[in-house]
């Protein structure tokens, strides 16, 4: 009798951390997005490109529950978020930090940073504040000045760190570099490459989609509310439609 072959093992794939599927939502009779489908792995940067109004603002609002869907699912982790309050969803793990950082502007910077944890019961609130002033040293220096007050760059770190303090398993980011010089996005992008290197699953909005391509993993092209391509980042750096369209003077 021949030997028995040992059956090799197949690993399973495993589930995306969030999967958003036939997505629609809009303002009031307004509708915004047309059945979306994405996924974000966990441990994974996706981007999220596409003009002005294509609806990427409208679907980081969705995940993050602040505009509920009209039809679709939102799961995270396994858990059905469509529906629910926006602390429901802060509480499963996912933290927003929203397009133009909407910071608290008559507090201070630590006050700030601290209302990001307010959902936070743990004994770990004053180590991840440390932690935040050590990621972005000019939040220690400007930590009892009012956050209005900060530049543009400041405050694009404040929102962040204000997020990272709810000890998110995933980040939203709405546009990153908006009114930002680029030496400062080179800076947010290598902290977020750190934190995602450390575990952090990211999910990014942004108008550069140079920046886009080259921080993330993946992306998914938007036009007026619709998934229109997706992919590696690497592979649609290079595809064409994607060049001519969005990356200007490189499509040459």
């Amino acid at each position: 009798m021949p030997p028995r072959r040992a059956r090799r093992r197949v690993s399973p794939v495993a589930e995306p951390l969030l999967r958003i599927s036939g997505v629609h939502a809009g303002y009031g009779d307004v509708p915004v997005l047309w059945g979306i489908d994405l996924e974000v792995a966990r441990g994974e940067i996706v981007c999220l490109i596409g003009s002005n109004g294509a609806g990427k603002t409208t679907l980081m609002r969705t995940v993050s529950g602040l505009l509920p869907a009209s039809a679709g699912s939102v799961v995270f982790g396994g858990m059905e978020l469509a529906g629910k309050e926006p602390e429901r969803t802060l509480a499963a793990g996912i933290a927003q930090v929203p397009e133009g950082r909407r910071l608290f502007a008559a507090m201070s910077v630590r006050d700030n940073l601290l209302m990001g944890a307010y959902l936070r019961h743990d004994g770990a609130v004053a180590a991840d504040l440390e932690r935040m002033y050590t990621m972005f040293p000019i939040l220690r220096e400007r930590q009892n000045q009012h956050a209005g007050t900060l530049s543009g760059g400041e405050q694009q770190m404040c929102a962040i760190a204000r997020g990272l303090m709810s000890a998110p398993k995933m980040l939203l980011i709405d546009e990153l570099s908006l009114g930002l010089a680029p030496t400062v996005v080179d800076q947010l992008c290598d902290a977020l490459r750190e934190l995602n290197r450390a575990g952090l699953t990211l999910l990014v909005v942004e108008q550069d989609v140079a920046t886009a391509l080259e921080l993330s993993t993946t992306a998914y092209v938007m036009d007026t509310g619709r998934i229109v391509q997706s992919g590696r980042s690497s592979e649609l750096m290079n595809h064409p439609a994607v060049r001519s369209a969005y990356l200007g003077a490189l499509a040459e």
